[in-house]
């Protein structure tokens, strides 16, 4: 279930009060610029999300749940964007980050049946910019990620779709997070 935090303020206190457990991955942060080998933030629109801006995200397993937090800084100001956790890390082209990873996978890829492409199943991370082009949110589902491969963050040009067969879809891909280990 997407929930959006309240602020930036309040997101920033909330990671900094959160005690983060054992079982979290640790928090990935990185400055978008054009793809080179190594590069954890890579803008693939630096019209949309700018080159210099910045992003950080923490996911938290803890039981059987797992929440992700998404900051971002200096993209365009009071714009909507899609989010979503994909299956592998970034790289040269946007569609190197594969699929959405999904808790129970979808045997069609692309994945458009609401069955599946919803946020209790995936990761959707939208958000929509302030006046300085910050923005957040947050996800939190009944499930983990275990060992199972979930290695980015892709940031699109829409909010994310609900309709059958175009469930989970939020336009082209912008810019790419690869997560930490």
């Amino acid at each position: 279930m997407l929930r959006s935090l309240v602020a930036i303020p309040a997101a920033a206190a909330l990671l900094l009060a959160v005690t983060v457990p054992a079982s979290a991955a640790g928090p990935t942060k990185g400055t978008f610029q054009p793809y080179s080998p190594g590069a954890t933030a890579i803008t693939y629109a630096p019209d949309k999300v700018p080159v210099g801006s910045r992003a950080a995200v923490v996911p938290i397993s803890e039981g059987d749940k797992t929440v992700v937090i998404l900051l971002v800084n200096g993209l365009l100001p009071d714009r909507h964007y899609g989010a979503h956790v994909h299956v592998k890390p970034c790289g040269a082209l946007p569609t190197d980050a594969g699929p959405h990873f999904q808790n129970v996978k979808d045997p069609v890829v692309p994945s458009v049946d609401p069955a599946y492409a919803n946020p209790d199943n995936e990761i959707w991370l939208d958000f929509e910019t302030d006046a300085r082009g910050n923005g957040h949110a947050m996800a939190k589902v009944d499930w983990t990620f275990d060992d199972r491969q979930a290695d980015s963050v892709v940031i699109h040009a829409e909010h994310t779709q609900t309709a059958p067969g175009e469930a989970g879809t939020a336009g082209p891909r912008l810019a790419c997070i690869t997560l930490d280990d």
